[in-house]
């Protein structure tokens, strides 16, 4: 019989439960012990339910209470002398890693402040993990043994798993030096580390564990030799201890085949590919196959929402026995299930039509095994009859197609992503605003407080009017512009109260969306976001957020930033269409932000920010004509959202959490950036800024963090900044928004750095 696999289930918990603990722990209101027996619940919870669904080969180790490669940096003693110095317990550690830390001094315990490890996208999908940050004093050694005790966790409930933990190669690739350590390339450390993955493989074998997972998605990735080589050096050291369970080397989001030949004749028993992403890899990475290794095919998304062709991934297993044997094969998830929300069953109210279009991690979990018993021969042909008549019902659905929509995009032309005259023309016309040296702004929201959740959960639910909740929402505007007045911002923002979420309240309209009520995913740590999800072509019937800015600017003289969210993170940040090109879905939303964008500048607002967070995410993994023609096309929708204003109307976009290419952000032609900076720790990263032709705002703190930087620090932040990039070119800013932050930090953290832009602007003037 063949088997099923599951590498992955989400960590949040069916109504959130993780993320109210860790947050309600973080703010002292719950002990750790607490923490730690919800993250016990919703562990058992999740093996019982694919134990029940039948699933053969069940993950564990997949759980974190924040971050799977920083619980890693905990486990192999990854951790700076920072935050090692301060002897915190292992859990508050972990989590100041994860977000920082800033405490008072006590009676009894000492002054904490010390801010995050570095935050990245992880790969091309919307989850962030920490950075391993490694140094020449890094000594790695086991903190603990955590793979080993949730291992024993489910055993104890009568669930055998199959523990899984990052590889080797892809942990130390995916980490970086630390800033005392610049010289140092993190695959040195292979050698030192490899004793410290064996000692923990060989933990679990006596434990009992028979079989593991190692992730090496690195292999998606262009490598050079040295990192193709370091494969054959950590595995062979692996994969011959004595003791250890046997090794799946696991990959996904993409193709492996130009680092077949690093894998090949790797002492593993077994190999995970994802032919989602790539189902043409299938006969090349079988040809690398010994006789007696098995294939994982990943063959059920992992990464999106829409329900499974059963047809189509059972062809593609039976091609695969074909040329190993039932015996050889295991039907798998693409990837970890982490990226998609986790039951479908609770949504009841999606419309029935659109709801039987989508599968969930608990409807995945059920579609593995069906396509496992189909080509093992059980009868399950009801469930395949469904899931034709489904997939054939989407196809040819109205909903999906509107033919206005299609004819818009088929007219764009070059001249609807050009603006009028070039940035040294615009930035001449732009004087208007007579802003000073280091103009300060924030990029967009302000804290969102309990109060505006619970008026926007009663005006949702229609215990108060729309007059009642406009009244609400112009108060809470107010509040923001007269703080923003007070301390001196420059350029002010409205905060986005009547914002639910930066892509979610722009998709709710615009035709072609449909939303979830629990389908949260987690973005990283207590971060988590409900995707809208693309089901019909795109269009926006009305203005969506002009009424609120122009109240904005009414009640101030300073100039207000009308906010919106550009078209490629307005994508990527949903769940997009499989049935569309993505660059089409793209254009459409392009089209839709630009009637916003000139329904803006009409009304008077004349600074707007496009921001397009998403645009690195959404690089395709692997240099080529795919990656070439996606910067164009990304580049195009962003300019053919915001091109059609005057040259006096300011453009700013934002960009944060990626390893960003200047080069990629010129094509966009925007007025002023603003970009996160506050956790890069390598001055280079400044020099490759240095022939940006536009203005740019380098994000000076950490707004995901709690603490709050001081009027001395953001002084030695800019003073360094200004060591080599031009102070005419350079805005003042914090790293993000600031919905998460609380109104307390907030007000310290702005305050003090509008006095540091003040302060240098004195010493500027003296000049």
């Amino acid at each position: 019989m063949v088997q099923s696999s599951v590498l992955g289930f989400p960590r949040i918990g069916a109504n959130r439960e993780l993320k109210k603990t860790t947050e309600a722990y973080w703010q002292g209101k719950v002990s750790s012990e607490e923490l730690f027996k919800v993250g016990k619940e919703i562990r058992a919870h999740n093996w019982k339910l694919q134990k029940d669904a039948g699933v053969d080969v069940i993950a564990s180790n997949d759980f974190s209470f924040y971050d799977q490669v920083l619980d890693l940096s905990l486990l192999f003693n990854a951790i700076p002398e920072r935050y090692s110095k301060y002897n915190l317990a292992p859990i508050d550690t972990f989590f100041a890693m994860g977000r920082g830390l800033q405490k008072k001094a006590t009676e009894t315990e000492a002054a904490v402040d010390v801010t995050a490890l570095e935050m990245v996208k992880w790969f091309d999908s919307n989850y962030h993990y920490v950075r391993p940050t490694f140094s020449h004093s890094t000594q790695f050694k086991l903190n603990g043994q955590k793979p080993v005790d949730e291992y024993l966790e489910a055993k104890a409930l009568g669930v055998e798993t199959r523990p899984v933990l990052l590889g080797p190669v892809s942990y130390l690739t995916l980490g970086k030096a630390d800033k005392d350590s610049l010289d140092l390339e993190p695959l040195s450390l292979l050698e030192k580390l490899l004793p410290v993955y064996a000692e923990i493989l060989k933990k679990l074998g006596e434990a009992g564990a028979t079989s593991v997972q190692l992730d090496e998605p690195v292999l998606v990735l262009d490598l050079d030799e040295k990192t193709q080589g370091a494969f054959k050096t950590a595995y062979d050291f692996l994969g011959t201890q004595s003791g250890s369970p046997a090794i799946t080397l696991a990959t996904y989001f993409g193709t492996v085949v130009p680092n077949l030949a690093a894998i090949k004749n790797l002492p593993v028993s077994s190999f995970h590919f994802d032919f989602v992403r790539n189902p043409e890899q299938l006969d090349d990475v079988i040809s690398i196959l010994s006789d007696k290794q098995t294939l994982s095919a990943g063959v059920v998304d992992g990464r999106n929402i829409w329900k499974n062709d059963f047809a189509k991934s059972s062809a593609l297993v039976k091609k695969a026995i074909e040329k190993l044997g039932a015996d050889r094969v295991t039907v798998a998830t693409s990837s970890s299930l982490l990226h998609t929300p986790v039951d479908l069953e609770s949504e009841k109210k999606l419309d029935p039509v659109i709801k039987d279009w989508f599968a969930f991690a608990t409807q995945k979990v059920k579609e593995i095994v069906v396509i496992a018993k189909n080509i093992s021969g059980e009868d399950v042909s009801a469930e395949l009859e469904a899931n034709a008549k489904s997939i054939s019902e989407r196809a040819s659905s109205s909903l999906t197609n509107n033919k206005t929509v299609q004819e818009r995009v088929g007219a764009i032309n070059d001249k609807l992503s050009q603006r009028a005259a070039p940035f040294p023309e615009r930035l001449e016309a732009q004087k208007v605003f007579n802003l000073p040296l280091f103009p300060t702004t924030t990029i967009g929201s302000f804290p969102q407080t309990k109060d505006i959740r619970v008026n926007r959960n009663k005006f949702v639910k229609g215990t108060i009017t729309p007059e009642e909740y406009e009244q609400f929402i112009n108060k809470e505007i107010e509040t923001v512009i007269r703080f923003q007045e007070e301390i001196g911002l420059d350029v002010l923002v409205h905060g986005e109260p009547e914002r639910n979420d930066m892509v979610q309240y722009f998709g709710e309209q615009i035709d072609g969306y449909t939303f979830t009520v629990y389908g949260w995913v987690q973005s990283y740590g207590s971060r988590y976001v409900r995707p809208p999800i693309i089901v019909g072509d795109l269009s926006r019937p009305k203005p969506m957020s002009v009424k609120e800015s122009v109240y904005a600017q009414s009640i101030t003289t300073k100039h207000v930033k009308g906010m919106l969210t550009g078209p490629v993170t307005c994508l990527r940040w949903s769940f997009p269409r499989d049935d569309v090109d993505q660059r089409t879905q793209a254009m459409q939303l392009a089209l839709a932000l630009r009637d916003e964008v000139n329904d803006l500048e009409a009304a008077g607002v004349k600074i707007i920010q496009v921001d397009e967070p998403a645009l690195r995410e959404g690089l395709p993994l692997r240099a080529g004509d795919e990656r070439t023609a996606y910067l164009q096309w990304a580049a195009e929708s962003f300019r053919i959202s915001t091109c059609g204003v005057q040259n006096s109307t300011q453009i700013h976009s934002h960009f944060c959490y990626s390893d960003l290419d200047p080069n990629h952000i010129k094509a966009l032609d925007a007025d002023v950036v603003s970009i996160e900076y506050s956790k890069k720790d390598d001055p280079k990263y400044i020099s490759e800024f240095l022939n940006y032709p536009n203005h740019i705002g380098l994000g000076l703190f950490d707004i995901h963090s709690p603490r709050v930087p001081s009027y001395e620090e953001f002084n030695a932040k800019i003073a360094k900044i200004l060591e080599s990039y031009p102070a005419e070119k350079f805005w003042v800013n914090p790293d993000c928004g600031l919905k998460t932050r609380g109104w307390e930090e907030t007000k310290l953290s702005l305050t003090n750095m509008v006095e540091s832009a003040k302060h240098f602007r004195e010493l500027y003037a003296q000049k």
